[in-house]
């Protein structure tokens, strides 16, 4: 029953603590680490509301810090797929016939929960399980999921809003329904903020979902949906299971009442993720929705107008945080030769400042990256730097895995545009730079544009407007997010709708509206208050 219209405001995005020495934040954030550590935990799935353990444990590690355990997930099989589908469609029709108020109020309970009461947890979880250090922490695990969940909420009322026109005599009205079906969310392991977008903007949109993060995210994932249950969530809304990749698309991909997938990954299995649902779309009821953000080989380019240490500091913060696995990372710049030495020799010197070690220590910049898979396929492209007389490491290039999944912040000096760390996705802390003809900057943005096959971040650094001009056109289709005299990661919700097309993805934009229309089916409703009672127009009249 709906007794009014109801209006959620666009809300400002959650403020950034900064977590300086005395302040009452870092003080909480310390205590809470230690408080995490001090015992390991039982994680289990949950599907329909209820705790699942299977017995089948496996052990979470700090990857700065792989001595130390701090718990085991229980991992689910086949049956718990079916279990977790059947959970969620037994949630629908009461989820989705749910006053739109009281789903928006879940979700806002729940920001409000991590923005004040687990606002420690959710970043102590990530900074352990995930090495993040304190400020990337709070950016993804307390204020972008913040600014999901509430400005999600602004967007669906607004799309609510949104109604067709009426003529005399009739009235039209559009209902914006939620997919028939149960929608599969799959995270990555690098943002918790995409771990809780991806099932709960289908979520609020009202579907039901199948939620699978994958395994080095499992610690902060249970986290938050400890904290959905809490602000009131209903069992079987979300269904949080982990299972291997093959068994979770052998049964989501073959069930009827599969409506759609929230993806972020590799490029490559959602590739075959595509080719499959295209192989049994006659199984479905309706065509499922395939949304996807996958890889990318992020560019720097820098004028010959640049400033300098505008651009040292962009390749440092762009490249180098959070160990350089965000899909968005500075992974490929174009220096100018009349700039380069004296950017190298500014980004070189502060590669060297940059300390590397655990995240309970707050004046690392530099932690672990995810686990060893990760470490070895680095390391080897690394390996083979130093082996090719077409590279040149210039700060960084060593790497051990004794404690932790450390790898130095590395810049490569390719001599070839093509090299291949200039074109293959790596997600590590390596930068590779190649040195241009100051005087052919629009031959090299041709270079740039057709280098890699994703497309998903990018920036111009300049002080020339026609510079600025003329790379904002060249690269149209090079970036879904492209920056002028910045780096080319740090989107915002609500501000940089985040998204790539090219190998980069589908490009349907978390944090805006477009994401969320793919979670919705309309249905147009004419009335029309006086009708005909004859078949006969005036134009069949003779006279």
């Amino acid at each position: 029953m709906n007794l009014g219209y109801f209006h959620y405001p666009l809300p400002a995005n959650e403020p950034v603590l900064q977590y300086a020495p005395g302040s009452a934040e870092r003080a909480t954030l310390k205590k809470t680490l230690a408080e995490l550590k001090s015992k390991a935990i039982e994680v289990p799935m949950y599907i329909g509301g209820r705790s699942v353990k299977t017995g089948n444990k496996f052990a979470i590690h700090p990857p700065h810090e792989i001595a130390h355990t701090l718990g085991y997930f229980h991992a689910g099989e086949e049956k718990h797929v079916n279990m977790a589908i059947d959970a969620a469609l037994k949630a629908r029709e009461s989820w989705s016939n749910m006053p739109w108020e009281e789903r928006a109020h879940i979700f806002l309970k729940a920001a409000d929960l991590i923005a004040t009461k687990y606002r420690s947890y959710m970043n102590g979880t990530t900074m352990l399980g995930q090495s993040k250090n304190v400020f990337q922490a709070e950016i993804d695990s307390a204020c972008e999921v913040i600014d999901f969940l509430r400005i999600n909420i602004h967007f669906i009322s607004q799309i609510y809003q949104q109604q067709p026109i009426s003529a005399p005599g009739m009235h039209n009205r559009m209902e914006w329904r939620p997919l028939e079906g149960f929608v599969l969310a799959i995270t990555p392991f690098n943002f918790t903020a995409i771990g809780t977008n991806l099932p709960t903007s289908a979520a609020m949109c009202g579907n039901v979902v199948v939620w699978k993060p994958a395994n080095t995210q499992i610690y902060a994932a249970q986290m938050f949906m400890r904290i959905l249950k809490e602000a009131g969530l209903p069992d079987g809304v979300i269904n949080l299971i982990y299972v291997d990749g093959p068994t979770l698309g052998k049964v989501c991909f073959s069930h009827p009442d599969f409506a759609g997938v929230h993806f972020t990954g590799s490029t490559g299995v959602f590739n075959s993720m595509w080719k499959t649902i295209g192989e049994n779309a006659g199984k479905y009821k309706s065509y499922p929705r395939i949304v996807g953000e996958t890889g990318g080989k992020d560019f720097v380019v820098v004028h010959k107008t640049a400033n300098t240490d505008t651009v040292v500091a962009a390749l440092a913060r762009g490249a180098f945080e959070f160990q350089g696995q965000k899909c968005s990372a500075a992974s490929r710049a174009y220096l100018p030769g009349n700039l380069a030495d004296e950017i190298k020799e500014k980004l070189v010197a502060q590669i060297k400042t940059m300390k590397m070690g655990t995240v309970e220590d707050f004046s690392n910049f530099i932690n672990a990256v995810i686990d060893e898979k990760a470490f070895d396929s680095i390391a080897k492209y690394i390996d083979a730097a130093k082996k090719d007389r077409k590279a040149k490491i210039l700060v960084g290039g060593n790497y051990n895995k004794s404690e932790g999944y450390f790898i130095e912040p590395t810049v490569i000096e390719a001599k070839d545009p093509k090299y291949i760390t200039m074109c293959e996705e790596i997600f590590g802390p390596v930068l590779t730079i190649y040195v241009y003809d100051a005087e052919k900057f629009e031959e090299t943005l041709a270079l740039v544009d057709s280098t890699s096959p994703y497309a998903l971040t990018g920036s111009i650094i300049s002080q020339d407007r026609d510079a600025i001009a003329m790379a904002t056109q060249e690269l149209r289709y090079a970036a879904g997010n492209f920056y002028i005299n910045d780096k080319p990661t740090g989107a915002v919700v609500g501000q940089q709708p985040f998204g790539g097309a090219r190998a980069s993805g589908t490009n349907d934009k978390a944090g805006s509206m477009l994401n969320l229309y793919r979670w919705l089916s309309a249905r147009t409703i004419k009335e029309t208050f006086n009708p005909p009672t004859d078949y006969r127009y005036p134009f069949l009249s003779e006279s």
